[in-house]
């Protein structure tokens, strides 16, 4: 197995692809009680127009069908739903469904081989009849309409409409009514022999285990099956401009959620720039209007802003941008007052309090490494995007105040800037 190793924080990941192409990655964690496993497809809801490998036949597939397919994984041939069948042994288990992948996991203290031994056997064995996916529909239908309601995805979904015009981020991942109504048994089972290949996944266990021992086991459970080509995808081009400065709404919450979005239009050359640019964003986000900033202090003793907003970077090949998110009862009184603040450390950057900030993130990062399961999701989340999830570490002493000054004027920049509000009715 190849080993890459985390100096800073000593621990070791040992990667291993096999011969169908599935690749898998262990993070020992010695002396813990829990096991975490996740695997994952590179299958997401951005992902609705693709070229068949086997065929070599152009497939359009309706919005919502990744989605669609995670929910009909666990129902089983005889009639047992393994989602059932893994909290009778006493495990956290779940999956979800992403922009650009799939995972089905759990987490144990005991019964573990016993979990593996059905999480294995449901994600290789698809079963789905007309029956099934009609129901199924029905099901999916109310969940579907039950973010309809939800005021916080709502608000998350108007951000991505002011962000993008035509990018497939901003399909709902669970898609529409109308769209799901287009899903059939054939293309639940294409979409699977697509995607769900070896070639085309990854397996990440997490916990007190001997690397060789949980490989053997993990690969005598593997199904053989014929490797396939690279999947071709069909995306646009990645956009620069915005789509809308401003969008409103009003749903049934007792004050105003907003959402402040900025479009970071200068994509990385690199993996080692996509992570140096991350962490400089992160840096960046609790200098501006962390728990220990200026600015939310001054907003949250004048009482506009409610709690410490939500700070998030999300960035793929296709898309990347930046979103601060909370609760207000002045919205743009702290939208004004943001831009501000990034005005003002544009003309007179904090050297000192870039160093406690840096320490802080820094110090974020390595809880993270310590606990399985945020561990798992990372590695498995950054191996779609290429990435090695060690490198956030290994890479932050290259991460200096002009270099963060410089991505501070690059994606902090107002006319990349959106504002997405949900009022009061």
């Amino acid at each position: 197995m190849k080993i890459i190793e985390s100096s800073k924080i000593k621990e070791k990941a040992y990667i291993e692809k096999l011969e169908s192409g599935l690749t898998i990655i262990i993070v020992p964690k010695q002396g813990t009680k829990k096991k975490y496993v996740i695997w994952g497809t590179h299958f997401g809801s951005i992902d609705n127009k693709f070229i068949e490998p086997n065929t070599n036949e152009e497939v359009v597939v309706p919005d919502g069908i990744a989605h669609f397919l995670e929910h009909k994984m666990f129902e089983q041939k005889s009639g047992i739903n393994s989602l059932d069948t893994l909290m009778a042994l006493g495990v956290d288990a779940n999956a979800y469904t992403t922009n650009d992948h799939t995972a089905y996991l759990f987490e144990s203290t005991d019964n573990f081989y016993e979990a593996l031994d059905e999480l294995m056997d449901y994600v290789q064995n698809p079963y789905y009849t007309d029956e099934n996916v009609e129901k199924e529909k029905g099901i999916i239908g109310q969940e579907i309409k039950m973010y309809d309601d939800d005021p916080g995805w709502q608000l998350y979904m108007n951000a991505l409409d002011c962000l993008y015009k035509e990018n497939p981020i901003k399909i709902d991942v669970a898609g529409s009514v109308e769209s799901i109504s287009g899903i059939n048994k054939e293309l639940l089972y294409k979409c699977y022999n697509t995607f769900y290949n070896p070639a085309n996944m990854v397996l990440v266990v997490s916990g007190d285990f001997k690397p060789e021992e949980i490989l053997e086991e993990i690969k005598s459970r593997l199904i053989p099956k014929e490797v396939h080509g690279e999947i071709k995808r069909f995306y646009p081009e990645r956009e620069v401009e915005i789509n809308k400065k401003h969008k409103e709404t009003e749903m049934e919450v007792s004050k105003p959620l907003f959402m402040i979005g900025f479009k970071d239009i200068n994509k990385a050359q690199s993996s080692e720039e996509a992570i140096k640019k991350h962490i400089a964003i992160e840096i960046l986000l609790n200098m501006l209007c962390g728990k220990s900033s200026k600015l939310y202090k001054k907003m949250y003793d004048e009482g506009v802003l409610l709690s410490q907003p939500d700070l998030d970077y999300e960035f793929t090949d296709l898309y990347a941008h930046v979103l601060i998110s909370g609760q207000s009862n002045e919205p743009q009184k702290f939208q004004d007052e943001f831009n501000k603040t990034i005005k003002e450390y544009k003309e007179n950057f904090d050297e000192n309090y870039f160093n406690r900030i840096k320490k802080k993130v820094y110090g974020d990062y390595v809880c993270e490494y310590n606990n399985i399961a945020d561990v798992a999701r990372m590695f498995l989340a950054d191996y779609f995007k290429g990435l090695n999830a060690f490198d956030y570490i290994e890479q932050y002493d290259t991460v200096t105040p002009e270099y963060t000054k410089q991505i501070l004027t690059e994606v902090f920049d107002e006319k990349n800037e959106i504002m997405s509000i949900v009022n009061p009715k």
